[in-house]
């Protein structure tokens, strides 16, 4: 079996790299304008704790009366090509080791450059075989497409059903990709720990942590 394994609350917790992006923030603005790091931290946070991240900055540069779209610009540019001080998850350490001997790769959509420098920070690439950044092969490949899982088949030369893949959004991690034969597993982790869909968004099994990725359980995803 390839295993194949999701980036953001996944293999690490997602919201480590969003403060470690505000802190840096955080640090640019009191720079720049001389606030307070502490207080525009805690604007950041509330934000997006009460509406999302849609306009965490526009929130924060408004708080001070200095808003402008170039001003917002410049604090999304500070956060995603920062340097992210985060950590693989203890359970995904593990889980590596355990198969360190199979095949891995990884599916993972977003901003290219914020990807790399996660994916940089959290020390993968030498654990990976291929890593695939949905957003390098154009948007439209990105999620719940199935373009880069085929890629990997191609890499292999096997077919869908010798590949799993372990992510967290059933929102499209894995209605299509499961339709032609791939396998699937869904870590429950992250803001869509308590989501619930239909049927064909599920995966194939469902786990709180992936020390409960074993190769019994693999076993038994061969002959789902």
């Amino acid at each position: 079996m390839i295993l194949t394994f999701d980036l953001d609350d996944t293999l690490y917790e997602e919201q480590s790299f969003v403060n470690s992006g505000f802190l840096k923030v955080a640090e640019y603005v009191n720079e720049t304008y001389g606030f307070n790091p502490e207080s525009a931290l805690d604007i950041m946070h509330y934000e997006l704790e009460a509406n999302g991240r849609g306009e965490v900055f526009d929130k924060l540069l408004k708080a001070y009366s200095v808003f402008s779209r170039s001003a917002v610009r410049k604090c999304l540019s500070v956060y995603r090509l920062h340097h992210p001080d985060i950590k693989l998850n203890p359970d995904a350490v593990r889980c590596l080791d355990r198969f360190k001997h199979f095949n891995k790769y990884i599916v993972t959509d977003g901003n290219k450059i914020v990807q790399r420098n996660k994916i940089k920070a959290l020390g993968l690439t030498p654990l990976m075989k291929k890593i695939f950044i949905t957003h390098e092969y154009g948007k439209r490949n990105a999620k719940p497409s199935a373009y880069c899982f085929n890629r990997i088949a191609q890499i292999e030369n096997t077919i869908s059903e010798k590949i799993a893949y372990i992510a967290d959004n059933p929102q499209k991690d894995f209605t299509n990709i499961k339709k032609l034969g791939f396998k699937t597993i869904r870590i429950r982790q992250g803001m869509f720990s308590g989501l619930e869909l239909g049927p064909e968004y599920e995966a194939h099994f469902t786990i709180d942590t992936l020390d409960e990725l074993t190769l019994s359980l693999i076993e038994k995803l061969e002959q789902a």
